[in-house]
């Protein structure tokens, strides 16, 4: 009876501690959050963690429009995620790759009827990684305010370069590679679209509400106005339209949209183990050299001696980090709506604070 009741005794005092550690943790987040928003005087700032599916902190700060009437709310206020939207792109392909319906190893010929001849193969696996040798943004592309129709039109900005080295041999980061791979998606698929795709099998499969495609020439709710940082302060970013580059930088969504996605990709369940392991795992250059980035997702060591997994995004007024510590099952997504941002390490330092409490 004393032996039970000691027990009991220990694991109601290991619970309350653990409340005490959660709440201490919630105070020093919030603080450390508030001091980043008043110091770098972003307009609008939202943050959320999860662990094992339930959210540990997610609040939301200062205001998504430029007259400061709306609050910016973690569940419903959409930013831009830049290039995080590659690793969202990565979760459509695998499902194309467990249906049998694409092989990451064939040229991208086999899918893209319109890649010119060049001298070297490319894959959509060289592709996912930066590895195959495309360009990336050139002189103001990345200010395009152009409205392309197709995923596939989008190719002709690039198509007919030169590759910049032989595919293998470097890695060389590139948003256009992601253009080629959604234009493969389309082909393998066969009956939908690219964005179709993307939001039917995976933003509505994984109960991603917030997350769509961001058309510049459509009312968006809940889209948060955009800005950029000139000498006397924020200011509203110029109009830019992304449907030059949908797959590697073209969505919008909310952070607890990304951590229900992170949190879907923890272990087997949408997709298999294999595949996601295949994914996260880095891939190589043909020296052996490791990238740090696997199909669509970036590997991120850090001197704690912590792996995380997930992608950073930058954007005409937005800048997103995305992290998962698969050990604690832990997600994390920042997002704010102004460009330049440098979150200096706060992303990891806020991470690494609840998943050693955890």
């Amino acid at each position: 009876m004393v032996r039970k009741a000691l027990g009991s005794f220990i694991l109601l005092t290991i619970t309350i501690c653990a409340v005490a550690q959660s709440k201490q943790d919630v105070k020093t987040a919030d603080s450390l959050v508030s001091a980043f928003v008043a110091k770098t005087q972003i307009p609008g700032l939202s943050v959320s963690i999860s662990q094992k599916g339930k959210f540990v902190f997610s609040k939301g700060y200062g205001h998504t429009d430029i007259a400061k009437t709306q609050k910016v709310k973690p569940g419903k206020s959409k930013f831009r995620i830049g290039s995080v939207s590659k690793t969202l792109t990565a979760s459509g392909l695998a499902l194309l790759y467990e249906q049998g319906k694409v092989n990451l190893d064939l040229p991208i010929e086999s899918y893209v009827n319109s890649w010119p001849e060049k001298k070297h193969t490319v894959t959509l696996r060289l592709l996912a990684g930066h590895l195959a040798g495309i360009r990336h943004y050139r002189g103001a592309e990345f200010l395009s305010s152009k409205k392309y129709e197709t995923v596939t039109s989008g190719l002709d900005i690039f198509i007919n370069d030169p590759l910049i080295n032989v595919p293998g041999t470097q890695y060389s980061y590139s948003s256009y590679a992601w253009n080629l791979i959604s234009a493969a998606m389309e082909k393998a698929h066969g009956s939908k679209d690219f964005l179709s795709l993307m939001q039917e099998d995976v933003f509505d499969a994984l109960k991603m509400k917030n997350t769509e495609a961001d058309h510049a020439d459509r009312t968006i709710k809940n889209r948060s106005d955009f800005f950029v940082m000139q000498n006397d302060g924020p200011a509203k970013a110029p109009y830019v339209d992304n449907s030059y580059k949908w797959a590697g930088g073209g969505f919008v969504g909310t952070t607890e949209d990304l951590c229900r996605f992170g949190q879907a990709h923890m272990k087997a369940g949408f997709l298999k183990q294999t595949t996601l392991d295949e994914w996260m795992r880095s891939q190589k250059t043909r020296d052996g050299k490791e990238t740090n980035y696997g199909i669509g997702w970036r590997i991120f060591k850090r001197s704690s001696g912590n792996t995380f997994v997930g992608h950073s995004g930058g954007s005409v007024g937005g800048i997103t980090f995305f992290l998962m510590h698969l050990p604690t099952e832990t997600v994390l997504a920042i997002t704010g709506n102004m460009s330049p941002l440098n979150y200096a390490g706060l992303q990891f330092q806020l991470m690494e604070m609840f998943i050693d409490g955890e």
